[in-house]
């Protein structure tokens, strides 16, 4: 049939549906609505009946509308100023089968939530029930407001009924989602605001409350004033808590911002600005309460004697301040167990300061010296700040604990920050980053601990004083057994002290053969081990007190003896020598042993060496071969393989003094000369036979005194060293300072012709 045609710019009409369009149908009855999209008509439209016409007051045309069924557009021919089209009718039919029965019941559930959520009239609903076409279900999708012109078309278009009713029920879950999260934004907000508004009504009534109780706001901030008028704080500070508590009162108590604030303030009231202990300056004082506390180490008691006399001989003369000459850092380095902390609190005790000890140990963050920024959700101050604040005075005695083990990484690096705190020129004017104001460090009397001295960064270390704990000689051991460890491992096991008691020779027994240590910490262990089984004798009423503790009961407590001085048995078989090395535990021997074996010329060496004892050994090789006529050595014994190795073989090791040792070992195997077994040796050694200096020389001693050794060769430029030797062992060995390894070798090996003063061990 032949339509007039109306084109539509904007509107779409669905088929049953009924629309005003401001458009002229002349005297038609039917005309076909035809879309057109970018000035180009579509092929599908619909064909729809005039149900009206009228002119409008300023003489347009409109038209009221209902569309009947979709068309197909065919030829069209100019009929004036008008189109007329062929057009070919589309009818939806009525397919019954089960797949479209089932696209029509989601259809329906869709929209039956999207109504339900927008809230509109049950009748809608019942509408939309009464239909039981599917393509005119599919339609009613043109009532949709929130679908663009192109989606309406779309459906328009699609002319397959299934397809149609797929495509719809996308759309409308696409609308059914969007509305759902605006449904959710809305009852987040409107839950906000009402939380908002309960605070609000809340916090207006405990306003009222504290109103009547006499605790309003104005008490609080009048309290603050109080306590920062009390605190005598420096005048910066103190304009800093007048401008954060201006703050706080202008903002009030409900801002979210008076809790930082407020604990701002209350860091600020807690470091004792105006308080401090009073000190006393008593050489004599400061002595005897270290003897008291430890016994031994005269080098540091010396030390720390003498910078006590410094500080009094200065403030009695009234001498003019000098940060630097004020804060000597004192830095105590020695092996673990040797009283390096508790020290610290006898310098404590004995100023009459109040003593903080910091734990540095495995600290990586910079903020945990200098405090976190504000804008930090629960930052706080740095340890420092808190140090002081625990302290309760600003001139305490603050201990740096195992400063050698600070780390460092993408949170920043604590020592850098610690370069600030200990340098006497600077930490009068210590900057916290929480606090923000400067804070006099310059009275507090720092002293830092450490194990070893390679890791603590070279700037660092500049700002310290060394004084080096190098462990304790089996008398002060002894000494310090009886004095300190034996009364307070009896009190700790529940004990009396007239009820157990323990000889010299069982003391000296447990620290010769239970442990091998510079410090005294395994020997307190073993004592405690010792005490905890008489105190269960004593309790299951196996026996009675007194008990004097014999040998008998020392091995059933501690088992077998675990250390032995075994280095007549080492040295028996030639090829072995007992060197001398330093640890991180402090002093100890060890036994290098070498061999060789038939196979291609070269060295092997074991026992996990690093690269200096690696050079050390062939150098000692290089030596050995270049000096074989000397030595009285066949030089066809060098073509063979050697193999040196140091037990343990689970320990690393590095450093050069072992290569007197190594060059002793491969000479002794060499010239089948057995070395000394009462003889040990450090130092490092040149190709050209010289002897150099070494370090800790007075832990290498103590540890080969231990050991059961008697002789200590040594270079010679490191005879002055001898001096820091304590005494007693210096009467007990016999000390060989040389400059040549050649002094060495006629030193260590037995003669000529002469075995090991030993039997031989099977």
């Amino acid at each position: 049939m032949r339509l007039l045609l109306i084109p539509l710019d904007e509107a779409i009409v669905f088929p049953g549906v009924t629309a005003t369009l401001p458009v002229d149908t002349a005297d038609e009855d039917r005309v076909f609505l035809l879309p057109r999209q970018n000035g180009e008509f579509g092929r599908i439209g619909v064909v729809a009946e005039v149900i009206e016409r009228g002119q409008l007051p300023n003489g347009s045309w409109v038209a009221t509308v209902v569309g009947l069924h979709r068309g197909l557009a065919g030829a069209a021919e100019p009929d004036g100023d008008t189109l007329r089209v062929e057009v070919q009718e589309i009818h939806d039919g009525h397919p019954q089968d089960e797949r479209t029965s089932e696209l029509m019941q989601e259809y329906r559930a869709v929209v039956e939530e999207i109504l339900e959520i927008r809230g509109a009239d049950e009748r809608v609903g019942a509408f939309l029930r009464s239909i039981e076409e599917p393509g005119a279900l599919a339609d009613t999708i043109g009532f949709s407001p929130d679908l663009t012109r192109e989606q309406k078309l779309e459906i328009v278009e699609n002319v397959d009924v299934k397809a149609r009713l797929e495509r719809a029920i996308e759309m409308q879950r696409e609308r059914l989602a969007e509305l759902q999260v605006r449904v959710k934004i809305r009852d987040d907000v409107e839950s906000g605001a009402q939380a908002q508004q309960r605070e609000y009504f809340l916090r207006k009534q405990m306003e009222s409350i504290r109103k009547e109780l006499g605790e309003d706001e104005g008490d609080l901030i009048g309290e603050y004033e109080r306590k920062i008028a009390e605190a005598e704080m420096p005048e910066e500070v103190a304009e800093q808590a007048e401008r954060e508590l201006r703050r706080l009162e202008r903002q009030g108590e409900q801002s979210p911002e008076s809790s930082m604030i407020r604990n701002y303030l209350d860091w600020l009231l807690a470091v004792p600005w105006s308080k401090r202990s009073e000190e006393r300056l008593d050489p004599q004082h400061t002595r005897e309460v270290l003897d008291e506390d430890h016994a031994g180490l005269d080098d540091v008691k010396r030390r720390i004697t003498e910078f006590i006399a410094v500080r009094k001989l200065r403030e009695e003369r009234e001498i003019e301040d000098d940060s630097r000459a004020n804060g000597a850092i004192l830095t105590l380095v020695g092996p673990p167990g040797t009283g390096k902390t508790s020290i610290g609190e006898s310098v404590a005790r004995s100023l009459g300061r109040e003593f903080v000890r910091l734990s540095l140990g495995g600290v990586h963050d910079e903020a945990e010296i200098r405090g976190h920024r504000r804008t930090y959700i629960g930052a706080l101050p740095g340890r420092i700040v808190r140090a002081l604040r625990d302290a309760g005075t600003m001139n305490p005695v603050i201990l740096l604990d195992e400063v050698d083990k600070v780390g460092a990484d993408w949170r920043g690096d604590p020592s850098s920050a610690l370069l600030e705190v200990l340098d006497p020129a600077q930490n009068h004017s210590f900057r916290d980053h929480y606090l923000d104001v400067e804070v006099d460090l310059s009275e507090v009397v720092f002293l830092a601990t450490a194990n070893i001295l390679d890791s603590i960064p070279a700037p660092l270390l500049d700002r310290m004083e060394i004084i080096p704990f190098d462990g304790y000689t089996s008398e002060e051991k002894l000494a310090i057994a009886r004095g300190y460890l034996w009364p307070r491992q009896v009190k700790r096991n529940g004990l009396r002290d007239e009820e157990v008691d323990a000889s010299d020779a069982i003391l000296r027994k447990v620290i010769t053969e239970y442990t091998r240590e510079a410090g005294v910490r395994q020997l307190e262990r073993e004592l405690g081990k010792l005490l905890r089984r008489e105190a269960t004798r004593i309790a299951s009423g196996e026996a009675e007190a007194p008990i004097a503790i014999e040998t008998d009961e020392v091995v059933d407590a501690l088992g077998r003896q675990k250390f032995f001085q075994e280095s007549v048995e080492r040295t028996a078989i030639p090829g072995v020598a007992t060197g001398l090395a330093v640890t991180g535990t402090g002093g100890d021997v060890l036994f290098i042993e070498a061999t060789a074996m038939d196979g291609d010329k070269g060295l092997v060496l074991t026992g996990q060496l690093g690269d200096v004892m690696k050079e050390s050994a062939r150098i000692a090789l290089s030596y050995v071969s270049s000096h074989a006529d000397e030595l009285g050595i066949d030089t066809d014994a060098f073509k063979r393989e050697f193999h040196v190795h140091v037990p343990a073989g689970a320990i690393p090791k590095d450093g050069p003094s072992a290569g007197t040792a190594m060059t002793t070992s491969l000479a002794s195997l060499l010239s089948g000369r057995p070395v000394k077994h009462t003889v040990g040796m450090t130092g490092e050694v040149t190709l050209q036979g010289r002897v150099l200096p070494i370090g800790g020389l007075k832990q290498k001693v103590l540890a080969a005194h231990a050991a059961g050794l008697t002789e200590v060769i040594l270079p010679e430029r490191n005879r002055g060293d001898l001096d820091e030797v304590p005494e007693e062992v210096r009467e007990q060995m016999t000390f060989h300072p040389v400059m040549s390894i050649g002094e060495v070798l006629d030193l260590a090996l037995e003669p000529v012709g002469r075995g090991a003063d030993v039997a031989a061990v099977s």
